[in-house]
């Protein structure tokens, strides 16, 4: 079993940044791990995931080039750095990881199986 834990989240004004952290509880150096958002009354929308390494990542195209995933596997933890946040990018945040999937391109909450409590992001006009 493995227990994320997320934290960074916060207020911030429109167009600053953010960085997220998410920690395991054991090695997940052979997971991909992933970030989702869930803004109020809407459905968990993937943001980003990285593949074993750090070298693979996958994006969502309404961050792309403003948000940059990355994993320190020695600490077991994953990074979401958000720059040039919009009000549009509050919601809650949350790290999801899979020992079962192959690559990144896995993008729906369902194929991931391990998830953390999260962490709110809100980016104020």
């Amino acid at each position: 079993q493995v227990q994320l834990v997320e934290s960074g989240g916060g207020l911030v004004q429109n167009g600053g940044s953010l960085r997220l952290s998410c920690t395991a509880s054991a090695r997940t150096s052979q997971y991909i791990m992933a970030w989702f958002r869930q803004a109020p009354g809407k459905e968990h929308e993937f943001v980003a995931a990285i593949g074993w390494s750090g070298t693979a990542t996958n994006y969502n195209d309404s961050v792309k080039g403003r948000f940059t995933i990355s994993r320190d596997n020695a600490k077991n933890t994953i990074y979401l750095q958000m720059n040039s946040l919009k009000p549009e990018d509050t919601a809650f945040y949350y790290c999801a990881a899979s020992g079962l999937l192959a690559d990144v391109t896995y993008t729906h909450r369902n194929d991931y199986n391990y998830w953390g409590q999260g962490t709110q992001v809100t980016v104020a006009s």
